[in-house]
């Protein structure tokens, strides 16, 4: 029998008090909780899933959310559920990598299962300073995230305007370039293996191993535009930053591009395609790295800026996440 929880970020995008409305037609036995903080999630996996947890546990929200929901379970000593995350969010990565529909539908889907568990997908985990995301990392990404939540808050009646991928690309244009144009341009960035031997991928695609790339090897020294590790390819909004996540088991997927903001610019299309190879991408796949900055760079979290870092340190996490799989669960579905 199929324990399904449902935890919805109300301050989420497109979080809506209406989803429990929904998920009381759908899953009428479910526990659901409307959270609007932290504090609140915290509680209710206290109270409701530490002593009893579920077997499914449905997340509405964007992929800072999740990234949050699943630390507060490792912090609250619960073993992580399979999850099945509804696009509620803004970028809503993982959302789009695992072919999430929209909460109706993938709630009518679920309760179609019936006491089954749905088809899932196992997802490794970038583990810093002892908390887990999809993906991680600093640059213009996490510039952009912080541009993009500064400009909404200075919308007024226009929020609703300044959502979604037209806010991030106008707060792109107008703040994240505009400042290193005029600005010190990209910080510098050492690049060392902490694991096993690296690996890289060549022009065709083919993973091989990286020369002198044993444990303790300086990767890689110069410019960062943006440097990040991922274990999914998406950043969200179908932007393919990390599109070789998956290729090796076992390994997280790490990159710096070391372009000039305006190079980036005019090659945003294949960026965003995750084309490959791209002048001055650098790809690696590592257990374990750490990165030396020239200066305090910020740092994000699955989305979400945590502060500024001047070194720091990766690694894949123990533990994975089984995340619903809505594309196989759609055929099954409608089968």
């Amino acid at each position: 029998m199929t324990d399904i929880a449902v935890l919805v970020n109300l301050r989420a995008r497109r979080g809506s008090e209406g989803v429990g409305g929904l998920v009381q037609r759908f899953l009428p036995r479910a526990r659901v909780a409307l959270t609007r903080s932290l504090e609140e999630a915290r509680h209710w996996i206290s109270d409701q899933l530490r002593p009893n947890p579920p077997s499914l546990l449905l997340a509405g929200g964007g992929d800072g959310t999740i990234t949050g929901l699943l630390n507060e379970l490792r912090a609250a000593g619960v073993a992580l559920p399979a999850i099945g995350v509804l696009p509620m969010g803004t970028g809503n990565a993982w959302a789009r990598v695992t072919g999430a529909p929209r909460p109706a539908v993938a709630l009518k889907q679920i309760a179609a299962v019936g006491e089954r568990l749905p088809p899932l997908r196992p997802f490794s985990l970038v583990r810093v300073d002892g908390k887990v995301a999809p993906f991680a990392g600093t640059g213009w990404d996490a510039e952009m995230i912080q541009d993009f939540k500064d400009q909404l808050a200075a919308s007024g009646p226009l929020r609703s305007q300044q959502a979604g991928l037209r806010g991030y690309l106008a707060a792109m244009f107008t703040r994240t370039v505009p400042r290193h144009m005029f600005g010190t341009g990209n910080p510098r960035v050492s690049v060392y293996n902490l694991g096993d031997d690296a690996l890289t991928v060549d022009a065709q695609g083919n993973v091989i191993p990286v020369p002198g790339g044993q444990k303790g090897a300086l990767l890689y020294e110069g410019p960062a535009g943006v440097a990040g590790a991922a274990t999914t390819p998406e950043w969200g909004f179908g932007f393919k930053a990390f599109p070789f996540a998956q290729a090796v088991p076992g390994r997280l997927s790490v990159r710096v591009y070391g372009a000039s903001v305006l190079e980036a610019t005019r090659n945003m299309f294949r960026l965003w395609r995750g084309a490959h190879p791209m002048p001055h991408m650098n790809d690696w796949f590592v257990q374990r790295l750490r990165m030396d900055f020239d200066r305090d760079v910020p740092f994000q979290m699955g989305g979400d800026v945590i502060g500024l870092r001047r070194s720091v340190e990766f690694d894949l996490a123990g533990e994975s996440v089984q995340l619903v799989d809505w594309h196989k669960l759609s055929r099954m579905v409608n089968a």
